[in-house]
């Protein structure tokens, strides 16, 4: 089958993101006095949004809903003024976009990040390659819903089956089968090619423009 469209995670896939989230809640902790953690354990928070990355964070005698609530706020703000600091795409994702956008391949991005920052990234950072970004807005569309998913194939008037869902974690893959969508996994992100094939990654890449190939 011939793919006429793709739908990409952001963190992970895209760019690397994990010094700019790691440091705006490592700000947060920081603040309140509680201990922080190295870039490698947040490569194990991020993926399911950035409430729940706050939670994973928080000392367990300090995670009350509340507490959680209130560091979310603290974190998004700190997040909100760097979070473009660090952020850089992915080694041949710039190549990636422009060829894609060469052979007019609709191109999308949806992630768990937060709405606002989600587009803000994706605008500063890919100012002309995206259809529509769309991030987290209500705890109930975050994937693995494949809600936004679909709304994204009805607006480009194509079938899910003739688009493919590229991210870097378990959640994308799940993603994808729930939106029946064909799922590709990406090793550069922050999860194992044994993670994504046992999520059910369809196909799993090493680099950027392996995916030229496949559409």
């Amino acid at each position: 089958m011939k793919f006429k469209g793709i739908i990409f995670d952001l963190d992970g896939t895209l760019v690397d993101s994990l010094h700019d989230i790691s440091d705006a809640m490592n700000a947060v902790l920081t603040g309140l006095n509680f201990p922080t953690h190295t870039y490698e354990t947040y490569q194990y928070f991020i993926g399911s949004g950035l409430r729940n990355l706050v939670s994973k964070a928080l000392p367990a005698s300090n995670n009350s809903d509340q507490q959680i609530e209130i560091c979310f706020e603290c974190m998004i703000n700190e997040y909100r003024e760097m979070c473009t600091l660090k952020t850089k795409p992915y080694d041949g994702i710039v190549e990636l976009l422009e060829n894609l956008t060469s052979q007019n391949i609709k191109m999308a991005v949806f992630s768990n990040k937060a709405d606002e920052l989600t587009k803000k990234i994706a605008s500063e950072i890919f100012p002309n390659n995206f259809d529509k970004a769309v991030g987290l807005s209500t705890e109930a569309l975050k994937k693995p819903n494949p809600f936004e998913a679909i709304e994204i194939s009805k607006k480009w008037n194509l079938k899910p089956e003739e688009i493919l869902f590229v991210g870097d974690s378990d959640i994308d893959m799940q993603t994808a089968i729930n939106a029946n969508m064909f799922p590709v996994g990406v090793t550069w992100g922050y999860r194992t090619e044994k993670e994504l094939k046992t999520s059910g990654a369809k196909l799993v890449i090493n680099s950027p423009l392996e995916l030229i190939e496949i559409v």
